[in-house]
């Protein structure tokens, strides 16, 4: 398998970059590498996912699945210190930069998972998901993780999804209305759908 930033072990050369980014009102610090999405900034698809999440009414955990170095569970969780938010990714290199970001933005309602999808996630539930999925890993892949989504949230439980149009959104819509029986398209920008569906 090429070393994509779905792969478990990068073996690309490590060559870390730190940055500082305003999510939410609020000032971060990311260190991200090679081998791991996005290596020089907070990825337009992130950011947008990151201002247009809603706090559900229901109470629980969120997961932000598939959490590459930790942006968007990290700006979730600085800006909802009431929750506890777990951060999953397979990918080695992008966990543990992951855990040294929290560290670095002193956000501590964090837990940080290495998983392939929801293995490891040991059977928990969740009041919201919110995923950049990783659409190189192929259709099938994404589509299976708005599955076992939907599995793991809560009854009244919301996922997030933030997809490019030209990389599937129509097929994700239609996908996630064959799971859950709903989507909501809460906004478009610059040819990023963030979708919204509610269990």
């Amino acid at each position: 398998m090429s070393d994509h930033y779905f792969s478990q072990h990068p073996h690309s050369k490590s060559s870390p970059k730190k940055w500082h980014s305003r999510l939410l009102g609020s000032y971060f610090t990311f260190e991200s590498d090679y081998g791991v999405f996005s290596k020089n900034e907070v990825d337009y698809g992130s950011r947008l996912l990151v201002e247009q999440f809603a706090e559900p009414a229901i109470a629980g955990d969120f997961l932000d699945l598939g959490c590459g170095y930790g942006p968007i569970g990290i700006a979730v969780a600085a800006h909802h210190p009431n929750r506890h938010i777990s951060l999953s990714d397979i990918n080695e290199r992008a966990t543990a930069l992951a855990r040294k970001n929290a560290d670095h933005n002193h956000v501590s309602n964090t837990d940080v998972v290495l998983s392939d999808g929801f293995h490891n996630l040991n059977g928990r539930a969740f009041a919201a998901i919110l995923t950049n999925p990783p659409i190189r890993a192929g259709k099938q892949t994404v589509h299976q993780m708005f599955e076992d989504s939907h599995d793991a949230l809560l009854k009244g439980g919301c996922l997030w999804v933030v997809i490019q149009k030209k990389q599937g959104a129509p097929s994700a819509q239609k996908k996630l209305i064959n799971i859950f029986g709903n989507v909501t398209i809460t906004d478009r920008s610059k040819g990023y759908y963030i979708l919204q569906a509610i269990k």
